[in-house]
């Protein structure tokens, strides 16, 4: 899915990346005659490419960001049973720009469910749920269940 370039980071080689609206990181080369990127050789050129957008082929696989303490959880809900969860968490919703989610069960099976992937998903207090930022989903009560969801953000750095 297509994500927004908010910044830049070298790699151990040098290799430029641009850091995604999604805080995931992707190589930006210019290696011609495979990779014909000349505009990551100059700061005016990455500076033009801020917003631009790249495929995040780690968005589409439910790839929580890799990168140490990228993220940091800054709410999470009270725990919802199948006669408490809100309407709204069964109806189609999404988080906004780079806000991530975790659905975890603490007892019972919770249907989730993202059309847009086509996936579907039991989960049980093995499996937590990832929710990728902006991507319309629900969640669907199987039976008895006890879950509280948590969301995350991109930390802050100082500077």
């Amino acid at each position: 899915m297509l994500r927004a370039i908010i910044d830049y980071g070298r790699d151990a080689d040098g290799d430029w990346y641009a850091v995604l609206d999604c805080s995931h990181n992707q190589h930006v080369r210019h290696r011609p005659p495979f990779t014909n990127r000349p505009w990551v050789s100059t700061e005016a050129g990455r500076a033009e490419k801020l917003g631009a957008q790249l495929d995040c082929v780690r968005c589409d696989r439910f790839e929580w960001p890799a990168a140490p303490n990228v993220l940091e959880m800054y709410k999470r809900t009270v725990d919802f049973d199948q006669n408490s969860v809100p309407k709204g968490l069964l109806a189609e919703h999404k988080t906004r720009v780079g806000v991530w989610g975790r659905i975890v069960i603490e007892h019972g099976v919770l249907g989730y469910h993202v059309q847009s992937m086509d996936a579907h998903y039991q989960l049980m207090p093995n499996a937590v749920g990832v929710i990728v930022p902006q991507l319309l989903h629900h969640v669907e009560i199987v039976g008895r269940v006890c879950f509280f969801v948590e969301f995350y953000k991109r930390r802050k750095t100082e500077g």
